[in-house]
């Protein structure tokens, strides 16, 4: 028994966490059913959204100190009308306003449907610097009935009283052209306040959010 015992023991941290060398098939068996575990650098989910015809799409709870990193992931997200571009926002007050003041820097990828243009640019048009506007992280979106946008905004830190709030964005999209493009844009920065950020905001800038859904996601 002692052999055993020592074993286990070396397969466990000094925090309580299984190493996973000690799960296999020999050390567990029949199992019917996990509880929801975290796994210390894990995600997960806090809650989703999906458009309808929707003017913006805000989350306002579930931002807070409990996660060191909040990360949204965007699946198909359809602009109304052609042209139209992305954007975020933060609020410092649950999303009475949201109107962070924001230093920000983009660049961006793309490439003709005909591959008889492409790019890789940087461009100052969609860069902040000391604004509260609203920060566009994927510029002049197609409407057509086959076109969205897909990727992910990760915030750093919301809830810190020390810092300001870091974030980068990374989005693959069908971009308005004749033909279109597929445009790959990243955009960074950061919300130049130490109060705590505990609502983000998307929007389009002109028109509405047609269809698609986010994901906001928590990262220990």
């Amino acid at each position: 028994m002692g052999a055993i015992t020592r074993a286990a023991a070396n397969n466990i941290t000094t925090g309580g966490v299984i190493l996973p060398a000690g799960i296999n098939d020999a050390s567990v068996a029949s199992i019917s059913a996990l509880a929801q575990v975290s796994a210390g650098d894990g995600i997960t989910l806090i809650s989703s959204q999906t458009a309808s015809s929707s003017a913006s799409l805000s989350f306002t709870t579930g931002i807070d100190s409990t996660y060191r990193t909040y990360l949204f992931k965007f699946i198909n997200i359809h602009p109304s009308v052609d042209g139209a571009s992305f954007m975020v926002n933060f609020s410092t007050d649950g999303g009475s306003n949201y109107n962070v003041t924001k230093t920000s820097t983009h660049f961006l990828a793309g490439d003709r449907e005909d591959n008889t243009a492409n790019y890789l640019f940087y461009s100052t048009s969609y860069d902040l610097a000391q604004s509260t506007a609203n920060q566009i992280i994927f510029e002049t979106g197609d409407a057509e009935n086959d076109s969205s946008l897909s990727g992910t905004f990760s915030l750093f830190s919301p809830s810190s009283n020390i810092y300001v709030k870091h974030f980068i964005s990374e989005i693959q999209g069908v971009s308005n052209g004749i033909p279109n493009y597929s445009w790959h844009p990243f955009v960074a920065g950061y919300g130049n306040t130490t109060s705590a950020i505990n609502a983000v905001q998307f929007t389009m800038s002109s028109g509405n959010i047609d269809a698609g859904t986010i994901h906001m996601y928590g990262v220990a």
